[in-house]
């Protein structure tokens, strides 16, 4: 005990000096003053919107609307709400029955990864719907990755009221990515009720031939003319979001939102325009020969010859270049020929035999058939054999000649009377 009160009493005779220096109130020294947040550190401050709240946590939504009198490039947004419902049907299959416009929803989402996987979070989704008011687009954000189960549970609540979801190559990406953050999350995903239409299947068909790239957005500078400002490239829309992970710096994800919104936003509009192609192909406004015959190809698929014939010989009417030219031709005599129509396919292989092209000697070949098997003419099958010989020595075409030549032979040859 006695040790104890000799260092109670060391200890005070230490503390006396600090007490007798602010005995008559000095200031105490300054703390070190706090850090202070960075500018636009959190999304709200520089989006309107608000962080939700629910049973597994909180994320930020925003919303925005474009109004019935604006114009996106070309498009008029009040043109969106008179689709009519059978328009998607067509161009499905017939996966996608019937269904208002109001019960689209066209979604489309900004990622960790380009490549997907288990480790590839959707970290930013947008959902656009068509309203009487005009276009409308919600946005959720995961502002950290423990955002992500509160954010996918408003996702499914706000999809509950859509039966078709409408996509940009979703199908192979944005469904089985979010279906994989659903069960990652242990929770049911909203999509087995939903009839997908994937656009971007379409828009190749219709524009492949004359686009060189058919990209969403180059479809949206080419087909509706819109210039982009303060966007940023979607290849490096992951190190952005990374970025902000760091650095908890929400202001390089403005352009992000951005980039997101115009994408539904162009997703509407086109959807306004590839489908009308295949639901009524001849009543189609299709300005380039190029554009009709990929419809003309896809309602080939469909066993539709005649309507394909006849958008084939409208595409060649229109005009086009010789790379598309000579396939189109080669094409129509196809389909004369299956349709039974011997005179009018021939015609079309004459024109093609006659000039230089890469389906000349094809087109020969198919001469010398017709002549040696229909019209049993061996000396004219003789001589377009040895025209596709020319210019494409096969050892089919040189048993053909063969044969031919044998015959013609025979035919030459008198009989000897007995």
């Amino acid at each position: 005990m006695e040790d104890v009160q000799q260092q109670l009493a060391l200890l005070r005779q230490r503390i006396a000096p600090i007490d007798r220096k602010y005995a008559d109130g000095a200031a105490l020294p300054p703390s070190a003053p706090a850090r202070p947040r960075a500018a636009g550190g959190f999304i709200e401050e520089l989006i309107r919107g608000e962080v939700v709240a629910t049973p597994h946590g909180s994320h930020f939504e925003t919303e925005k609307l474009w109004e019935r009198h604006r114009l996106h490039g070309s498009a008029e947004i009040s043109a969106l709400s008179g689709l009519p419902p059978d328009l998607l049907a067509q161009i499905s299959a017939g996966s996608v029955p019937n269904a208002e416009v109001s019960k689209w929803a066209f979604l489309d989402t900004e990622t960790t990864g380009l490549a997907g996987g288990t480790g590839t979070y959707a970290f930013l989704v947008g959902v656009g719907s068509i309203e009487p008011e005009g276009f409308r687009l919600r946005q959720f954000f995961m502002r950290d990755y423990a955002d992500e189960r509160s954010m996918l549970e408003r996702l499914s609540g706000h999809l509950a009221r859509f039966d078709v979801l409408i996509t940009y190559n979703g199908k192979a990406y944005d469904q089985p990515l979010l279906e994989t953050r659903y069960r990652m999350s242990r929770a049911r995903h909203p999509f087995d009720r939903m009839a997908h239409l994937d656009l971007l299947f379409g828009a190749r068909r219709l524009w492949k031939l004359r686009l060189e790239s058919c990209r969403l957005v180059d479809l949206e500078n080419r087909i509706l003319g819109v210039e982009r400002e303060g966007d940023v490239p979607g290849e490096m829309i992951p190190y952005v979001y990374f970025d902000y992970l760091r650095r908890k710096e929400a202001t390089r994800l403005v352009p992000v939102f951005h980039h997101n919104a115009i994408d539904i936003l162009s997703l509407a509009c086109l959807t306004a325009i590839v489908p009308f192609a295949f639901r009524s192909p001849e009543d189609a406004t299709v300005r380039h020969g190029a554009d009709l015959i990929g419809v003309a190809r896809w309602l080939l698929q469909a066993e539709r010859r005649e309507e394909a014939l006849r958008l084939f010989h409208r595409a060649v009417e229109m005009g086009l270049s010789d790379a598309l030219l000579f396939p189109a031709l080669w094409e129509i005599a196809a389909i004369q020929k299956r349709l039974g129509r011997v005179d009018a396919a021939l015609g079309v292989l004459a024109d093609l035999a006659a000039s230089r092209n890469p389906y000349r000697a094809r087109a020969l070949e198919e001469l010398a058939k017709h002549y040696e098997h229909r019209e049993r003419n061996y000396a004219m099958a003789l001589e377009m054999t040895r025209g596709a010989l020319a210019l494409a020595d096969t050892p089919e075409m040189r048993r053909r000649e063969q044969r031919l030549r044998l015959r013609v032979d025979r035919m030459r040859t008198p009989r000897l009377a007995l």
